[in-house]
């Protein structure tokens, strides 16, 4: 049964194939999934720097409260605590707002002092009222942390935001200019800060505090490696042991060069049936852009699916040649695009709960150009996604008639997939920047930039008539509910995910109603598209489809030409203009529509639990996979297990004062 609460369901997803894996390849997939869980507390201390002691606090009192249990009091903190673990910390994973608490102060307080002090994460000289006091403004004044990452134009957006990347006395401008002198005449330098938090020192110089053995988070660094050791002991081929070994050479440094030959490994090893992702990686939780989460992803490939990607990797030059992008941004030799579908085996840290279906790496733009780029797309968690959604009326209730309706049905999860593909395959490896330009360039829009790319590539090549050609679509109209349904989401349903009143700010949202708003109002005098009224209740209507494409083609000109030249400029006005504000009457009306269907707008994950079955003399045997673990059951293990940053240790991480 699945389990809900909040905006959310949890899933649970299939790693179909896996009993029948040799038992090497199984012990390679176990051995990486305990790395990957071992890296669990860094992201909730990226995401703020008093997340871990707030959770370990709020995991106390759930198991060990010896008060009435049954109250409301008691149950809004069982709610709270679930969605922290959901978050990896007290901010929406989506909206990046603040979450509310439905008790009060004094709930908490009395929940607190009646749990047994042992339990509680009080080191030292500390007291119950000291660490309340700590706790209090961080959970219920408002103003305090309020927004984990903030995208507010004209605000000193690392101020604003209570992601833990940046120390005391370093504001934006700081920030951006030590960055922009390091890597000032670069073309092919590593990506500075991705791996660290900047700080201001005692004498007023900034420096780096470095993720790495004897670093920061080296108890739980030293816990990967420990796993990563293992697993390159029982790597498939000459290849992934290399990886393995850069990358552990990699985290007893932190040397982002080490980094860099790590990512051109893990390109160039396209041979390894078992895959993995395990480090700091995408920089979408910095307000700037510069620094990374912490995630991980197992999974091996989908044999079957994977033709599909096959198909558009060995048509990648195509892809490119045809592109209606000026031809000084394309590339005229695309390098090592790499795809494939696979099935997940484990997902954490930035990929947990809640996970892309999709992924393309590595993010350094050099790297791509030089040595290209793998794409996955996750096709077991696509298929928990589309499970999930049968029969929920969501479609009915927002789709404006039945032949569309009916289209959707037959096509949609054809669509989806393709849309997946294109966008990771071909649509983040497209184009090239300019000689000279930055990756950094655009700044805070840069994320929303580049998903507009990717996601505008795939949308004009849709509906190409090489996809018929290439046995990727069925049929000339079968692109048409990937259309209807991108301006149905980006137009309306996607507003659900953000509070009444609120702006956009998460970059995948941004980018999804500038598309959408931007290819509506330019197409309005030739009524392309249009928001229709039927029986009081709000439709997309598309009213030419060939035309909508050609838009989509437009769109996509401009969006290359403005991440190849680096002109934020023009970034922040598409942006601004297209992206961030929400049509209220729109918003309540969608919101409204919502709540009658009792639908959770968000889904999350539970893993499987793997188990080695080993011999006498420890060898192992045979790999279990079971499905059984429930989420709270999970989570609690997992703090259990893998909680490798107790707050004594915890209390290293932020600066001396």
């Amino acid at each position: 049964m699945n389990t809900r609460f909040a905006d959310i369901e949890i899933l649970s997803y299939n790693v179909a194939g896996f009993d029948a894996l040799p038992v090497k390849q199984k012990e390679l997939i176990y051995y990486l999934s305990e790395a990957a869980l071992c890296g669990r507390d860094i992201l909730f201390d990226q995401h703020g720097e008093l997340n871990l002691l707030l959770r370990r606090t709020l995991e106390a009192i759930f198991l060990h409260y010896q008060g009435d249990r049954d109250t409301k009091a008691f149950q809004a903190l069982h709610t709270y605590l679930r969605r922290v673990w959901f978050s990896s910390g007290i901010h929406h994973h989506y909206g990046m707002e603040k979450m509310p608490i439905d008790c009060t102060p004094q709930d908490f307080n009395k929940m607190l002092r009646n749990t047994p002090l042992q339990v509680l994460p009080i080191y030292g000289s500390q007291t119950i009222e000291n660490l309340y006091q700590q706790l209090y403004p961080y959970v219920f004044i408002p103003e305090v942390a309020a927004k984990q990452v903030n995208q507010k134009d004209g605000e000193d957006l690392v101020l604003t935001s209570a992601c833990n990347y940046y120390g005391n006395g370093v504001d934006q401008q700081v920030a951006s200019c030590y960055y922009s002198r390091m890597k000032a005449g670069q073309d092919e330098c590593p990506s500075y800060g991705l791996n660290s938090i900047l700080r201001r020192g005692k004498n007023n110089e900034f420096y780096e505090a470095v993720y790495k053995v004897d670093g920061l988070y080296s108890p739980a660094i030293y816990r990967i490696i420990y796993w990563l050791e293992h697993a390159k002991n029982v790597a498939e081929n000459q290849k992934q042991e290399e990886v393995i070994s850069l990358l552990i050479k990699y985290y007893q440094t932190g040397d982002l060069k080490v980094f860099d030959q790590y990512s051109i490994a893990w390109v160039n090893d396209t041979d390894s049936y078992v895959d993995f992702i395990n480090g700091f990686i995408e920089t979408y939780g910095d307000p700037l852009g510069i620094k990374a989460s912490w995630e991980s992803l197992v999974n091996f490939k989908d044999k079957e699916a994977t033709k599909r990607t096959e198909t558009i990797s060995q048509y990648a030059q195509w892809f490119e040649d045809h592109s209606p992008v000026n031809p000084d941004y394309k590339k005229d030799n695309v390098q090592g695009v790499s795809a494939k579908v696979i099935t997940a085996a484990i997902l954490s840290g930035d990929l947990y709960p809640h996970t892309a279906i999709g992924i393309n790496l590595p993010n350094a733009n050099w790297i791509r150009s030089k040595h290209g780029s793998k794409s996955v797309t996750l096709a077991n968690i696509t298929k928990a996604y589309h499970d999930a959604s049968k029969g929920n009326g969501f479609l009915k209730e927002y789709v404006i008639d039945d032949d569309m309706l009916s289209a959707i049905e037959t096509y949609g999860s054809i669509t989806d997939d393709l849309h997946t593909d294109l966008h990771e395959c071909v649509g983040h490896g497209s184009g090239k920047l300019l000689p000279g330009v930055s990756e950094d360039a655009l700044k805070a829009h840069g994320a929303t930039i580049e998903e507009a790319r990717a996601d505008l590539f795939a949308l004009y090549f849709m509906s190409d008539k090489k996809m018929v050609e290439l046995g990727l679509l069925p049929t000339d109209d079968a692109y048409k509910p990937a259309y209807y349904t991108y301006l149905m989401n980006g137009l309306m349903t996607q507003l659900v995910r953000i509070q009444l009143g609120a702006i956009i700010e998460e970059s995948h949202m941004r980018n999804r109603q500038l598309i959408a708003k931007w290819v509506y109002e330019k197409g309005r005098e030739q009524n392309v598209v249009e928001l229709v009224k039927k029986e009081g209740k709000t439709y997309v209507q598309v009213n030419d489809y060939l035309a909508l494409r050609e838009l989509f083609g437009e769109l996509l000109a401009l969006v290359q030409h403005i991440k190849s030249r680096g002109d934020y400029g023009a970034a922040r006005e598409l942006v601004e203009n297209y992206g961030v504000q929400v049509d209220t009457d729109i918003h309540k009306e969608v919101i409204d529509r919502y709540a009658a269907l009792n639908i959770a707008p968000y889904k999350g994950f539970v893993n499987p639990k793997y188990t080695a079955v080993c011999s006498k003399e420890g060898v192992i045997q045979d790999v279990i996979v079971s499905y059984d673990e429930q989420y709270d059951e999970q989570m609690l293990r997992y703090s259990q297990q893998y909680g490798f940053l107790n707050d004594g240790y915890g209390s290293l991480l932020r600066e001396e004062k």
